[in-house]
This record gives C-alpha cells, sequence and structure tokens, in this order.
C-alpha cells in the first residue's frame, strides 16, 4: 500500500501543477460585467445623425444607480449611485449602421463609443447592456431627421422676359442644427428645374436653378419635414406705346408725347429721345404719361422711348414726327392805307412757340427794324402797292418767314 501511495504522490503533484494554469487562465478570459442592481444610463451628443457621418454614444453605469430616464436627450444629471468598477464590459448594438467599437470597458463608470451611419435613413435603435443591466436609445438618422426646411429664392423677381433663379432649401432638425447628405426634392410649376433631387451639403442646404419665363411656385421636401413653397415672380410686360400730337406740325411749334404702359407694368424708369438730338428722362412713370418737346427746325424725326422695369428689363416704343418750316402770317392794318399815315404790321406764329426776334423789311429803302414784340408799325410817303416781309427766329434756332402787300393811297 505505501508502496501505491509513493507511486501515485508524483502524478498528483504533476496533475495539480497542470489543473493551477487552466483555473486562473479560465479566469482570465471572463469579462467583467456589471453587478446585478446597477444602472446603465446612454446618451448621444447630438440630438440627431446626418447619413456617412457619426456621432459619440455615451454610456454610463453605476452600482444601486437611479434610472434618469429614456436616454433619448443630448443632455441629463446622471443617477445617483458608485461608478461601476473600471474596466466593466459594456456592450453595444444598434439598428441603423456600426457601433465602433460594439463593447467597451468603463473608466469612472463611462464609455464612448461612435454610431457611424451609412446612406440608409430611419431612427436607430441604440442597445447598451452589461451584466443583468441594460438601456435603449432612439435617435433619428438621416431624412428621418429632418424636421423644418427653410426654403429661399434668388432673385425672387424675374423680368417680364424671365431668367434663372436659385433655389436653395435649408433642412434642419428639431434642434434647429442642420442636416447634412439627405435629398432634398423640388418640384415646380412653371418652367424647367436644373435637378429634380439634390443633396444637402455641409450646411444642410440642397440648391437647384429654375429657368422660367412665367411666374413659378416651388416646393421642396426633404424625409418626414413639412412641404414648403417659394414662388418667383415674373415681372408683367410692359407693352409701352408712343403717340405724337400733332404727328405733323411746323418748327416751333410744341409737340405733345403721350406713353402708355400695361396697367399691370411697374415701370421704374422711363427715356425718351425725341430723335433730334434732345432728350428727357421721365422717371418712374404709370401706365399713362405724358411729355412735350418743340423741335427748333424742319424735317422728320423718330422719337423712341425706352421703359425699364424693376427688375431691369427693359422695351421701347417708337413713333415719327413731320416738322415743317416756322409757320409766319403777316398782316398790316389798316390796308390799304393813305400815304404819310402809319400801318401797324403784325407777325403771328404758332401758340406757345418762343421768339427771339422779329425783323421787318420794307421795299421803300428805309432800314429794317428788329423787335422782341411781334409788331411794328410803319409809314411810307409813296402811293402804290408795296412788299413787306417778316423774318422770325425762335428759341433754339427756328426759323420762319413771310411777306405781305400794303396798299397805299
Amino acid at each position: 500500500m505505501l508502496a501505491h501511495l509513493r507511486r501515485a504522490l508524483p502524478v498528483l503533484a504533476i496533475a495539480s501543477g497542470l489543473l493551477l494554469p487552466i483555473v486562473v487562465s479560465s479566469c482570465d478570459k471572463v469579462p467583467l460585467l456589471a453587478p446585478t442592481g446597477s444602472v446603465i444610463n446612454l446618451f448621444a451628443t447630438s440630438n440627431t445623425v446626418s447619413l456617412n457621418s457619426s456621432v459619440d454614444i455615451v454610456a454610463t453605469a453605476v452600482e444601486n444607480g437611479t434610472d434618469v430616464g429614456s436616454g433619448s436627450g443630448t443632455t441629463s444629471t446622471p443617477g445617483a449611485g458608485t461608478p461601476v468598477q473600471n474596466g466593466t464590459l459594456i456592450s453595444f448594438t444598434t439598428t441603423i449602421g456600426t457601433l465602433q467599437p460594439s463593447e467597451a470597458r468603463t473608466h469612472n463608470g463611462q464609455v464612448t463609443v461612435k454610431l457611424v451611419t451609412t446612406s440608409q435613413s430611419g431612427t436607430a435603435t441604440i442597445t447598451a447592456y452589461s451584466g443583468g443591466a441594460s438601456k435603449t436609445l432612439q435617435l433619428k438618422v438621416g431624412s428621418a431627421a429632418a424636421s423644418h426646411i427653410s426654403l429661399t429664392a434668388s432673385p425672387q423677381s424675374l423680368g417680364s422676359g424671365g431668367g434663372i433663379a436659385t433655389i436653395s432649401a435649408t433642412v434642419t432638425d428639431d434642434g434647429g442644427a442642420p442636416i447634412s447628405g439627405i435629398p432634398v426634392s423640388f418640384n415646380t410649376d412653371q418652367g424647367t428645374l436644373s435637378s429634380g433631387t439634390v443633396t444637402t451639403d455641409g450646411n444642410g442646404t440642397a440648391s437647384t436653378q429654375l429657368t422660367t419665363t412665367a411666374t413659378a411656385t416651388v416646393t421642396a421636401t426633404a424625409g418626414s419635414a413639412t412641404a414648403v413653397t417659394t414662388k418667383v415672380n415674373v415681372g408683367a410686360r410692359i407693352v409701352p406705346t408712343l403717340v405724337a400730337n400733332p404727328a405733323a406740325t411746323t418748327a416751333g411749334s410744341p409737340v405733345t408725347f403721350n406713353i402708355t404702359t400695361a396697367s399691370t407694368a411697374n415701370v421704374r424708369d422711363a427715356v425718351i429721345d425725341f430723335g433730334d438730338g434732345a432728350a428727357q428722362d421721365l422717371g418712374s412713370i404709370g401706365p399713362q404719361a405724358q411729355t412735350s418737346h418743340t423741335y427748333t427746325r424742319s424735317g422728320q424725326f423718330t422719337a423712341r422711348v425706352t421703359v425699364q422695369d424693376a427688375t431691369g428689363a427693359s422695351e421701347f416704343a417708337v413713333t415719327t414726327v413731320t416738322i415743317g418750316s416756322l409757320s409766319v402770317t403777316l398782316a398790316a392794318a389798316p390796308n390799304p392805307v393813305t400815304a404819310g399815315n402809319p400801318t401797324v404790321l403784325t407777325a403771328t406764329v404758332p401758340s406757345g412757340t418762343q421768339i427771339v426776334s422779329y425783323t421787318f423789311t420794307f421795299d421803300d429803302n428805309t432800314p429794317p427794324v428788329t423787335t422782341a414784340g411781334n409788331s411794328t408799325s410803319h409809314t411810307f410817303t409813296q402811293r402804290g402797292t408795296h412788299i413787306v416781309r417778316v423774318d422770325v427766329t425762335a428759341v433754339g434756332g427756328a426759323t420762319g418767314t413771310n411777306t405781305t402787300q400794303v396798299a397805299v393811297q
């Protein structure tokens, strides 16, 4: 018996030596988990997360702790209790994207991992667990996070011929933070869009270009956000007309120009060129406007009015005016007249004509008489029929002439 015992002792000793390392090695591989009664709280550093981006997920674990809520917000007050032992393993799962890493060991009861998103939108359900403790967080991803859209057009108004406006939509979440990487759909009831679907940039903005010749309403939609609209106005055509009254007259006589535009047009400026080198800026005018001009020389003139609306678009209209020489009539009274007695000579020009001078010339070899007024008197001493001529000069240089016969008895 003793001999058998002696033979067995070395075997037992060897077996014991092998067993101890195996037990120790197995203990090292068992993770340290949160003990019974622990509480995990879970938070994200942002209310939402964009596509193809990342956000930090923070988990805290305390022994004998208090659950502080659903974990759906970005700020919280940690529950009371003692942080779990450093090195406690917390594991994570998500229904959208990936968590990097998918498990982490605590320091002072806390771990931080990243939720990395792809091109999938939706609500990610993130779970953190350790031992018997777990917590779930729901986080909106991509289009699901879209809460508000602001839509602008630049410019807001186009000229009567239409043009191109840039339409920009900015998408934000419930907290007003911009959301990048999500598609925005644009639609218009007039014209064409350079792109019907555009992905938001880093500022949460997506832009497209509208080309239109008529007032257009553009609508933008993104995810669950309520669709919004903006209007791009196209100005009404000005459609000007220009009428001269009279269309034919003599130099020195005023011509009235009547200008009309469409009743819906917003005319910012109107300039009329009279065709003789003179022009007038009428400024802002209504549907009916009027101005006058006096031509100082004969000829045919093309007057042109150019009108411009508030967007800078312009249209024009023309009309032709025929101008003859300055019209002058000359009369003597009394006529006939007795030799040695005066007769009054009166020159008449169109009403409103501004005259510089009247020069009366007689055929009895007396000197001509130049006056500022339109009449003068003259005494003929010899009987017979005498010729009197008047030359009239108007302001601006227009001239006219006429003659009359005076019978002297």
